[in-house]
């Protein structure tokens, strides 16, 4: 097996040269750099990771606990992770959470002790043993998705980055307003999640735009889960004066709720509208296609490793908090006819896509 001795002689340079090159600890001449990997090539060198992380204090892997990597969204969260750690020379360990705080301790002690150099974590909504082993530990870590608020002078020293949720739940109650609904439901997410809050806000100020009453009876929370929203769309659609219009707060929930709506036999948008937070894949292969806010699923996760690396490198930088756009994928589900174009107002500043082909 070659060493990398073996590699310094093929190469014509010195042990510590080598060692730059393959840890980028100091800038190489290209010349002096090709030669060290066509060395690597040629005998088949293969550097041993673990002993150079007890030499560095560094494993080059970085740790992700999200929570339902089943979920689509999560799923593109991941290849954009890891795409991002593997541009930078980094290995990815994984975890799920299952969005349950005991659960997401051990998870995150286990990635811990696993060396891995820092961490992105997709929080669940009551993280406070969470924060208190990140902290105790001093591990780097990057908040997903989930923002986290902290009262001033609390010590919070996390990044976190994030989709926009207000406007873009808005635009949908808004444009849902605009076909004619008067009733329009939401299937919120698990309470105690940012994305839950704001997309609730979001939905009442996409009302009150409209000049529609806010009536708490035409909200049920999914519990950002499947089954969870399969019921409170029966609840929805069980009240005396059910929704006219319905919007479900994430892609997992928009699975529930078309259940219900099938079980019922709720023909969409004949009886009732349809307007999802998420896109996924197959959103354009239902009859008719769903009409949805496409958040920058890849972009966040690549954003994630990147703050990540910056904040290993740089451990003392200002906290920063990234919010990325969101898009209005304009289908049929909402009742409009295939080809029809809308127009948010302005305020909303949500990117369009038109209907897709």
């Amino acid at each position: 097996m070659a060493t990398m001795a073996d590699v310094a002689r093929r190469a014509g340079v010195s042990i510590a040269t080598v060692s730059h090159v393959l840890n980028s600890t100091r800038p190489v001449l290209p010349v002096t750099r090709q030669a060290v990997l066509d060395a690597i090539d040629e005998l088949g060198y293969t550097p041993n990771t673990l002993a150079r992380s007890l030499v560095t204090s560094r494993t080059r892997s970085i740790g992700l606990a999200v929570s339902a990597i089943s979920n689509p969204y999560f799923t593109e969260i991941l290849q954009g992770v890891e795409a991002g750690a593997l541009e930078h020379g980094y290995g990815l360990l994984i975890a799920d959470p299952h969005d349950d705080p005991g659960h997401e301790s051990k998870a995150v002690r286990l990635l811990h002790e696993r060396r891995v150099d820092g961490m992105i974590i997709a929080p669940s909504a009551t993280p406070d043993a969470l924060l208190h082993y990140l902290g105790q530990h001093d591990v780097p870590t990057v908040f997903l998705d989930r923002l986290l608020h902290a009262p001033a002078g609390s010590g919070f020293l996390y990044d976190q980055v994030c989709s926009e949720n207000t406007a873009p739940m808005a635009s949908l109650v808004t444009h849902l307003a605009e076909r004619g609904h008067r009733r329009i439901g939401l299937v919120a997410g698990l309470p105690g999640l940012s994305t839950t809050t704001e997309r609730i806000t979001g939905y009442r100020h996409g009302l009150a735009r409209a000049g529609l009453p806010y009536d708490e009876r035409l909200v049920a929370h999914g519990n950002s889960r499947a089954e969870a929203a399969e019921e409170a769309t029966h609840r929805l659609l069980s009240l005396g004066a059910p929704p006219d219009g319905l919007v479900t707060a994430d892609n997992a929930m928009t699975v529930g709720a078309l259940r219900a709506l099938r079980d019922r036999g709720v023909s969409v948008p004949g009886d009732l509208a349809l307007c999802c937070f998420d896109d996924f894949s197959w959103a354009d292969l239902f009859t008719p296609r769903l009409t949805v806010i496409a958040q920058p699923s890849k972009e966040t996760g690549a954003t994630a490793v990147r703050l990540l690396l910056e904040r290993l490198a740089s451990p003392h930088l200002e906290c920063r908090t990234v919010r990325l756009p969101s898009a209005f994928v304009h289908r049929t589900s909402c009742g409009c006819p295939e080809g029809v174009a809308h127009t948010e107002s302005p305020e909303s500043g949500i990117p369009r896509k038109g209907p897709e082909s």
